[in-house]
């Protein structure tokens, strides 16, 4: 891995990494990833002793490994305000933590509770506090995970990464959290950007905060010669954006954001994720989010790419 590095965080001196979201998301995929980066991984502990835990780590000799991360401790009557509080000590003491947030669409986290047959953790949370709380509470395993979605929102719109793994095998994941990680990590400490190139036929992605339909622009895939490329060969994006009307389309879609992002920054907004839709999810869609991209970072945003559905277009 190379040498320990004391800067690689935008906003502090070294690495402190929240992993949360929905039960069943994929927390343990991701803690994972970050200790075979060398990071020191603690999971499981009550959010009332993480800045305690923190503060302990920072006073330690640090040179082994690269940062903290934390796991989310899900069982937690207080779950999620307790975070909330422990993250605004967090603040309070100096530190910076950076919060990576994981969802799934409710049919995966369905499917993946009942194939492993464990309790969710808010229908059981429920079911131990006595008659009364489960009256009020989920009856069934889809309500606890709508219950949980509706909870875990204020943190949501803290992350600083938003993955949806719906979509991704394990292999998939382990690499995706990698390259958000990448990006968060090499940033200025800017809003960070997500983008996301997806096929309307394969459904939009559920983390969008802004979504646009290329559907309008000339399709690559009625050319017989570019059907087999995608949106990152020059060809399908000569064809696609040399000429109007995608030519005009990506700079007043560009002059759009860049007038935008800086009202979300003085919000206080973390992060924007923007979705780009074409039918298949392979040419035009990849095209426009590639040269988006590109023309963000030479802005010096913090931009990561993801091209959803271009192995399935």
């Amino acid at each position: 891995m190379g040498p320990a590095r004391e800067d690689i965080t935008p906003g502090g001196p070294f690495p402190l990494i929240i992993v949360g979201g929905l039960s069943g998301a994929g927390k343990s995929t991701a803690i994972d990833v970050f200790e075979d980066l060398r990071f020191f991984v603690v999971d499981g502990l009550p959010a009332s002793i993480v800045p305690k835990l923190t503060g302990l780590f920072m006073g330690q000799n640090q040179l082994h490994f690269r940062g903290l991360v934390i796991g989310m401790y899900f069982r937690d009557r207080n779950f999620p305000d307790s975070w909330l509080e422990a993250i605004e000590e967090l603040k309070r003491l100096g530190l910076h933590p950076q919060i990576i947030y994981m969802e799934a669409r409710t049919d995966i986290l369905v499917r993946r509770y009942s194939s492993t047959r464990r309790p969710h953790p808010v229908a059981q949370l429920m079911a131990v506090d006595g008659e009364e709380g489960a009256e009020n509470g989920p009856t069934s395993l889809d309500e606890a995970i709508t219950l949980e979605r509706e909870r875990l929102y204020p943190l949501k719109k803290m992350a600083d990464i938003v993955i949806d793994t719906s979509d991704y095998s394990v292999h998939d994941l382990r690499k995706m959290i990698q390259q958000k990680w990448t990006a968060v990590e090499e940033g200025t400490g800017r809003l960070h950007i997500q983008i996301i190139s997806f096929g309307f036929k394969y459904g939009p992605p559920a983390e969008a905060d802004l979504l646009f339909d290329l559907r309008f622009l000339p399709n690559p895939y009625f050319v017989e010669s570019m059907r087999p490329m995608t949106g990152m060969d020059t060809a399908v994006a000569d064809y696609v954006l040399g000429e109007d009307p995608g030519k005009t389309f990506l700079a007043k879609l560009s002059e759009f954001l860049e007038y935008l992002f800086p009202l979300y920054e003085a919000e206080g907004r973390y992060r924007v994720t923007i979705g780009i839709g074409c039918t298949g999810g392979r040419h035009r869609s990849v095209a426009v989010s590639e040269a988006l991209s590109k023309s963000l970072k030479e802005s010096h945003y913090v931009v990561s790419l993801e091209h959803r559905h271009v192995e399935l277009g």
